[in-house]
């Protein structure tokens, strides 16, 4: 009778309540288990063998019910092969980032080498060896980030050209990548953006002049635009090169600012231990923050460092 019953049940639920009949504390098994000692050998033979034979029962019982609720739920799942797999959500590099690769690969493509220096600088190394002395009006045109050991944040990357010249001396060609800070923050300035230096000194026989350095220029934007760029020369002034020049590049229907530069002005050289009479170049820096922008059509420069992903995703990067 028992048998049967545990074979016609069809919810664990109840299967439970029986089997807490049968085995629980005060079950009608327990209860003959409890007084086995005063059955006789066969007795207890019999109830052991009908214990056992009891308890796999319900144990198989168990299982039979659980898959078929399983099979019940499955059967109302229903998968249709012929649909397309969601698309997986993947990482991209930052456009920024990306930017800066094409930059770096562009340079070294023309010859020269990439070289980076520390964000904290010396005096020396971000103003006095750039013809930037402590009396100097030049410096009043960045707002600095003064650390109160009397170092700065890096305001131009231009520090690392002057540790590239007092360690290699010249000629040399290289280019430098790195964060610099500045106290600015509007549409096409950042209080941190990335710079890009270039410097390329040889002697004064190879005629490395202004018009070298415009070549180059143009050379580099046409790689990285994909197409000719139209440039404006305006003079400038800046303490570390002379004669200096701003670059402007048509953008749309305006002008925008894109880098600046010039030959490296004596004195700077003259700080680095280099002979100006025996050598001369030109040296050049730019935001690869802006670079990008233009590239990409962006209006407003802090749309990089918003951190919208919504934006990525349909930004086209």
């Amino acid at each position: 009778m028992l048998k049967e019953k545990i074979k016609n049940i069809e919810s664990l639920e109840e299967l439970q309540e029986l089997y807490t009949s049968v085995f629980g504390k005060n079950g009608t098994m327990t209860v003959r288990l409890k007084d086995m000692k005063n059955l006789g050998n066969d007795e207890r033979a019999e109830l052991n063998r009908e214990n056992t034979e009891l308890r796999e029962l319900f144990k198989s019982r168990q299982v039979e019910i659980e898959n078929a609720v399983l099979n019940a739920e499955l059967s109302k799942q229903k998968l249709d092969v012929s649909l397309d797999a969601e698309p997986k959500n993947r990482g991209t590099l930052h456009p920024l980032t990306q930017s800066l690769k094409e930059v770096v690969a562009i340079f070294e493509s023309m010859g020269y080498t990439m070289m980076t220096g520390p964000e904290i600088e010396d005096d020396w190394h971000n103003f006095t060896a750039l013809n930037t002395p402590e009396y100097h009006p030049a410096r009043d045109m960045q707002d600095t980030f003064f650390l109160e050991n009397g170092n700065v944040m890096r305001t131009q990357t231009s520090a690392i050209q002057i540790r590239a010249m007092e360690k290699f001396g010249a000629p040399i060609k290289m280019f430098a990548v790195g964060k610099t800070y500045r106290k600015e923050m509007d549409a096409t300035h950042a209080p941190s953006f990335g710079q890009i230096e270039g410097l390329y000194i040889d002697t004064v026989e190879k005629n490395i002049n202004l018009s070298a350095f415009i070549g180059t220029l143009r050379a580099f934007a046409s790689k990285y635009f994909e197409r000719e760029v139209e440039f404006r020369i305006r003079p400038s002034y800046f303490p570390f090169t002379d004669p200096s020049v701003e670059i402007d590049m048509k953008w749309g229907n305006k002008w925008l600012e894109l880098l600046c530069g010039g030959m490296v002005h004596p004195n700077v050289l003259r700080n680095c231990g280099i002979d100006p009479n025996k050598y001369q170049g030109f040296a050049f820096g730019f935001g690869w923050d802006r670079l990008a922008m233009v590239k990409y059509g962006l209006n407003d420069l802090r749309a990089f460092y918003d951190g919208d992903v919504r934006w990525l995703k349909n930004s086209g990067f």
